[in-house]
C-alpha cells in the first residue's frame, strides 16, 4: 500500500512539474543545451520566429556571406516571442534580428484580429528595443500558405499594420514577400511549398532568399 501511495505521489508531482512548463519549454531547453555545447559567436544575425525557420535547416548556405543564428521553433506565435526573448534574443548580443511570426496567432483563432497581431508585434518589437536600442531589426511579412485561404485577408491587413508601424522606426526593414508568393493570377504558388500547403520547400525559400540578402549587414 505505501509503495503504491509512493508512485501515486512521485507521478502527482511529475504531472504538476509538466503543467508548470509553459508551451514550447523543450524546444528553448534544446536550444539551451545547444548553446552550452557549441554558444554562437556575438555579432551573428539572429533568426527568431516560427516553423517557417524551424524547417529552413540550411538557412546558412543561402547567406554563406553572413553568419546565421537560428532560433525559430516550430507552431510558435507572437506571444510565445514575447515570453523567450530572454532566452532566444538577449543571450546572443546580435547585429541584427530577423523575425518571422503571426501567421499562427491568425491561423490560432477565428477571433484573433490583424488588430491585436499588430500590437502583439508591438510588444515584441519594443521588448526586444528595451535592451537592443540600436540593432536593426527585419520583420518578414505572413506569406499566403494556401492552407490558410480564409485567412488571407486579415493576414494582409496584420501585414499592412506591421509595416505601418515599422515604418516610423528607425533601423527597420519590412520585407514584403507576400506578393512575391503569388502567381500571375494573384494566387498562391502551390509549387514552392510541402504537400501540407503550408511550410515551403526549397523553391519558396529561395524566394525569400532573394528579398532578404539585400538586406542582410
Amino acid at each position: 500500500m505505501k509503495k503504491i501511495l509512493l508512485i501515486a505521489f512521485l507521478f502527482g508531482i511529475s504531472v504538476t512539474v509538466f503543467a508548470q512548463h509553459p508551451p514550447f519549454y523543450n524546444d528553448i531547453q534544446r536550444f539551451k543545451k545547444q548553446d552550452s555545447l557549441d554558444f554562437p559567436k556575438k555579432k551573428s544575425i539572429l533568426f527568431i520566429g516560427s516553423s517557417s525557420f524551424t524547417k529552413w535547416k540550411d538557412v546558412q548556405d543561402y547567406f554563406p556571406s553572413h553568419r546565421i543564428i537560428n532560433r525559430g521553433f516550430g507552431g510558435s506565435t507572437l506571444p510565445d516571442l514575447i515570453r523567450y526573448t530572454d532566452d532566444i534574443v538577449f543571450p546572443y548580443k546580435p547585429k541584427q534580428i530577423v523575425i518571422y511570426c503571426g501567421e499562427n496567432d491568425i491561423a490560432s483563432s477565428d477571433t484573433i484580429s490583424a488588430e491585436t497581431v499588430a500590437n502583439r508585434f508591438i510588444v515584441l518589437f519594443n521588448k526586444i528595443r528595451s535592451r537592443y536600442r540600436k540593432i536593426p531589426v527585419v520583420y518578414i511579412s505572413m506569406k499566403p500558405s494556401p492552407s490558410r485561404e480564409r485567412f488571407f485577408p486579415k493576414m494582409i491587413a496584420a501585414n499592412n499594420a506591421i509595416q505601418q508601424f515599422l515604418s516610423t522606426k528607425k533601423r527597420t526593414v519590412f520585407v514584403n514577400v507576400y506578393h512575391l508568393m503569388l502567381n500571375g493570377e494573384s494566387q498562391p504558388m502551390k509549387e514552392i511549398y510541402l504537400d501540407d500547403m503550408l511550410h515551403m520547400n526549397s523553391k519558396g525559400y529561395l524566394i525569400w532568399q532573394k528579398a532578404l540578402e539585400p538586406y542582410l549587414k
